[in-house]
């Protein structure tokens, strides 16, 4: 049986990993920091079969001790300071986080066992200002947060490993990818959420900011998929993961509040305090090498993705008011 250390199990891509690989008959451990991490009993009671042990991305001795007691056969780095509007007030920890990290995981695995297949997880915001769309492989890279730039770091040292070490080591550059398990500080899940919350008659208004940012959104659960793909290769390489179709904000807002018969408009209100100081406006991933090496497809469209994210949001918000949810009039 095939073990797999998974850190950031707590986050949206970390739980649907941690199924798939259980799928495939995996034994999966899940690096979680802190003894009262408050998403530990969510973890456990999602994915019960997945071992959470202790461990920090900005402790050395931590990531030895986790690799030594898991042995794992392939390690998915997925743990990260992911909100993009959160790097710019906490810019120093994103980079020790995102960034210096990963050299700290990647160094765990060459002192350990350098055989063990590495995969980390990078971000189509490394494209950033980019110059041409849609972006693929060889498109350079012109971040425009602290986020992009720490994950340009650690994209470049995944690099620097796997030609100085030899070390199998994958850099999957994810375009976003959305889930009902989004985070609901994310503008997908945050226009997800009010949609149903409006239609329920439980608030009036969204306050967003920039609703000409484009893009390419996907379905997480159809990404984790790649990332396992990346690590079953004969030799390791980069991929870009996108569905190729790049949508803006006004778009998801459009979507969602049609599905509820809710005209978007009449509830939406541009906020300046969520635009963010240096803006990324197209985003759009040319998956092709993927396509063709890994055999990767997406399966789920973007009209299918926002109808499926608004319909769990009602229906958790509809258990969450229990009888009330059936007399609460809709507006």
């Amino acid at each position: 049986m095939k073990k797999a250390l998974v850190t950031g199990i707590t986050g949206q891509d970390g739980v649907y990993l941690a199924e798939h690989l259980l799928s495939q008959g995996y034994d999966v451990f899940g690096m979680i920091r802190g003894q009262n991490n408050p998403r530990r009993a969510t973890v456990e009671q999602a994915i019960p079969q997945a071992h959470i042990i202790d461990g920090d991305l900005l402790d050395q001795g931590s990531l030895i001790a986790a690799i030594s007691k898991t042995q794992p056969d392939e390690v998915y780095n997925l743990g990260a300071i992911s909100f993009v509007p959160l790097s710019f007030k906490q810019p120093e920890l994103t980079g020790e986080v995102t960034g210096l990290g990963v050299t700290r995981m990647l160094e765990a695995i060459r002192i350990v066992n350098s055989k063990i297949r590495f995969y980390q997880a990078s971000s189509s915001e490394m494209f950033g200002a980019a110059k041409t769309s849609p972006q693929n492989e060889a498109t350079p890279f012109h971040p425009r947060s602290p986020y992009g730039v720490a994950k340009v770091y650690g994209y470049y040292i995944t690099l620097n490993y796997r030609e100085a070490y030899g070390i199998f080591a994958c850099n999957g550059i994810l375009f976003n990818h959305e889930s009902p398990r989004r985070g609901l500080d994310f503008v997908t899940r945050k226009i997800s959420r009010a949609a149903a919350r409006i239609k329920l008659g439980l608030e009036k208004k969204l306050k967003l900011g920039n609703l000409e940012a484009r893009r390419d959104w996907g379905f997480a659960g159809d990404y984790v998929r790649a990332m396992h793909l990346m690590l079953q290769q004969p030799q390791p390489d980069d991929y870009v993961i996108g569905t190729g179709e790049s949508h803006t904000v006004r778009d998801f807002c459009n979507a969602a509040f049609r599905h509820l018969g809710l005209d978007w408009r009449e509830h939406v209100v541009q906020d300046q305090e969520f635009t963010r100081p240096s803006e990324v406006d197209t985003l759009c991933g040319d998956s092709s090498k993927a396509r063709r090496i890994l055999g990767w497809e997406p399966s789920v469209r973007f009209p299918d993705l926002v109808r499926m994210m608004v319909e769990a949001d009602l229906a958790d918000l509809k258990h969450e008011m229990g009888p009330r949810a059936a007399s609460r009039p809709s507006r």
